[in-house]
């Protein structure tokens, strides 16, 4: 979305705090996203659990993000070893969750302009007229225990990191990539996303290398509520040490 994590911080300020038009936003005064952005990460504790990160994850992805704990290490962080829950079944209520909510807003159009839809967000909205109450009341359940887990995990760091993804990029196309082929082949896609967007935890994703091919890597550091100036800190620290946000790739 932005350049940097300087930017993104300018971004943030820009448009949080209370909006009239949604009950759901904080009435909380917005903090200033870049006060102390120059403040290091001397004393900042950061969780790591070489497991999570590991297990079905791209080895080079792995060293790249590891390598980068140990850059933040270098710079006064201290790396505190947790074990992260168990989140399994967190996809399957994903999807009951966001198919379902998804349809919610969009019943002004839909179905009745439904051949308006492409054919996979088609598929995806009718999945989600398919939930029923007792589904929707169970992962959402799921979604509170997610929420509930990763708060204790916080009780002892004050960042968690991992990687975004489990892979480097890869060719897709928009038929794969908005297609349900692509959820159901591809199952730990989004084991380092979903469960904070359960949570409500924010985050940051900022790159950390490349691989072998010359794509680019990604780590990932994650808050508890309400740290956003804290993680565009730990974002600015990482850049201005590594210089890897100046990193494209060539594109043919």
């Amino acid at each position: 979305m932005v350049r940097s994590s300087a930017d993104a911080g300018i971004m943030l300020q820009a448009i949080s705090g209370l909006d009239p038009n949604d009950p759901t936003s904080l009435p909380d005064p917005v903090p200033d996203m870049l006060r102390d952005i120059e403040k290091g990460v001397q004393g900042l504790r950061i969780g790591l659990d070489d497991k999570y990160i590991s297990e079905n994850t791209d080895p080079e992805l792995v060293a790249s993000v590891l390598a980068g704990i140990k850059t933040l290490e270098g710079l006064g962080a201290t790396i505190v070893p947790v074990t992260m829950p168990d989140l399994s079944g967190y996809m399957e209520a994903w999807g009951v969750l966001c198919s379902s909510e998804a349809l919610a807003a969009h019943e002004s159009t839909y179905p009745s302009q439904r051949d308006d839809y492409g054919p996979w967000f088609q598929g995806w909205l009718d999945n989600g007229a398919q939930v029923t109450g007792a589904e929707y009341a169970k992962a959402n359940n799921v979604r509170s225990a997610c929420r509930g887990l990763l708060n204790n995990i916080f009780h002892d760091v004050d960042i968690i990191c991992c990687p975004a993804m489990t892979s480097p990029p890869f060719p897709i196309d928009l038929e794969e990539m908005y297609g349900p082929s692509f959820l159901l082949d591809n199952p730990h896609w989004g084991r380092f996303t979903v469960p904070y967007d359960f949570s409500g935890s924010p985050s940051i994703s900022i790159p950390c290398g490349k691989n072998s091919e010359g794509l680019p890597l990604t780590i990932q550091f994650v808050g508890r509520h309400l740290s956003e100036p804290q993680l565009c800190r730990i974002g600015h620290t990482f850049e201005q040490t590594t210089n890897l946000a100046d990193f494209r790739p060539d594109i043919d």
